[in-house]
């Protein structure tokens, strides 16, 4: 867990056990409290191990604090002793994990209780007054990382700095899209220091590469249904296999196995005709997502995916067999692009007859206010 340690400086001695020659792989140590000012990206699809990191750096933090207290030379720095650990969890992660302890550090498989040593927040506010209520506690968990505000990355760059405080972010950096999920984990890869990147098996049935990717689909009918590349950035939840036509499932997958289906779409058509809406004219959009809405074969989306993929097989045109998709693109045009407006989304809501509790459901993952709520 430790960098400080190279293959290299392992070869001697191994070759003084009698090892014959073969390739030496990265020793696994322990979590090295001495080092300050660290803040480490550990990163990987869902399933990769990304929340065990964090326990181990929790149980190596039990064994050192029995040693002697004379160590506390090596691992302190303006009061902040690194060998407390403080554990913060995202606040709306607590629906995942509804059956644990109240104060477990959850991961797939088990959890890690570590009492008074943990909190829930929703922001890089509540962050900076943990720290400033837990001073003697010199390395921070902060699990899901990239679901907090910007700010976060900027707030524990100057307690790394200025304390020494170290900071470990198990998080996901891609989203289903494969692309960087959103600014905040562009910053925190402005201001880290150590990355430890982890895969996963590919989930696929018949596949078993490395996977860096989390995939995203629907089951509906015994058949997996691809999420759409505008499919809600965020919906929270998706630990607990379900077949449902509005609810994801997730698993990992590598590279041939991992289907994006209308990433082309959202830019060749939806995205302009978010534009020209957003110049006053939405009839367009109106049309096209009235089309989608009814499953007609002359929607330009269902045109896209038929081009694209002729094989009638593919399991990419399966997308169209999940719900609510224009309920899908006109959060995509008001929540990411802000192309529409609030107004505009409860209109066409309305006069399209969309399905209001499933927007209302993933406008509240994104902490925004329901459709039912906009002015009329």
């Amino acid at each position: 867990m430790s960098d400080s340690s190279r293959p290299a400086d392992a070869v001697p001695f191994l070759k003084s056990l009698g090892f014959p020659e073969f390739r030496i792989h990265h020793p696994f140590n322990h979590f090295d409290f001495t080092r300050a000012g660290r803040r480490i990206l550990v990163i990987g699809p869902m399933g990769s191990g990304k929340t065990e990191y964090s326990t181990r750096v929790w149980r190596d933090s039990r064994v050192v604090l029995r040693k002697s207290g004379a160590l506390s030379r090596e691992t302190t720095r303006a009061g902040a002793d690194r060998r407390n650990v403080f554990v913060v969890r995202l606040q709306i992660d607590d629906r995942k994990f509804s059956d644990y302890p109240d104060d477990a550090l959850p991961f797939r498989g088990g959890y890690e209780r570590c009492g008074p040593n943990i909190a829930r927040i929703t922001s890089s506010f509540e962050l900076e007054r943990l720290i400033e209520a837990n001073p003697s506690h010199g390395t921070w968990i902060i699990d899901e990382a990239t679901f907090y505000d910007e700010r976060l990355a900027y707030v524990v760059e100057r307690e790394s700095q200025s304390r020494g405080l170290v900071f470990v972010f198990p998080t996901l950096l891609l989203n289903f899209r494969r692309e960087l999920f959103n600014p905040t984990a562009r910053l925190l890869l402005d201001v880290c220091t150590d990355v430890f990147p982890l895969t996963a098996y590919c989930e696929h049935d018949r596949c078993i590469r490395d996977s860096f990717y989390t995939y995203r689909y629907y089951t509906v009918g015994g058949r997996e249904c691809p999420a759409l590349y505008f499919d809600p950035l965020i919906i929270i939840g998706g630990d607990a296999e379900r077949e449902d036509a509005q609810e994801p499932n997730y698993c990992t997958r590598c590279d041939a196995h991992h289907y994006l289906p209308g990433k082309e779409y959202a830019y060749l058509v939806l995205k302009p005709l978010g534009e020209q809406a957003a110049r006053g004219d939405s009839r367009a959009l109106e049309r096209e997502l009235r089309l989608i809405n009814a499953r007609s074969d002359d929607s330009e989306l269902a045109r896209d995916l038929r081009s694209r993929y002729a094989d009638e097989a593919d399991v990419n045109r399966n997308a169209l067999h999940v719900d609510c998709i224009a309920e899908r693109a006109l959060l995509y045009l008001f929540v990411e692009l802000n192309l529409v407006s609030s107004d505009e989304v409860a209109r066409l809501s309305r006069r399209l007859d969309l399905d209001r509790a499933y927007m209302n459901r993933r406008l509240a993952d994104n902490r925004r206010a329901g459709v039912d709520e906009a002015p009329r």
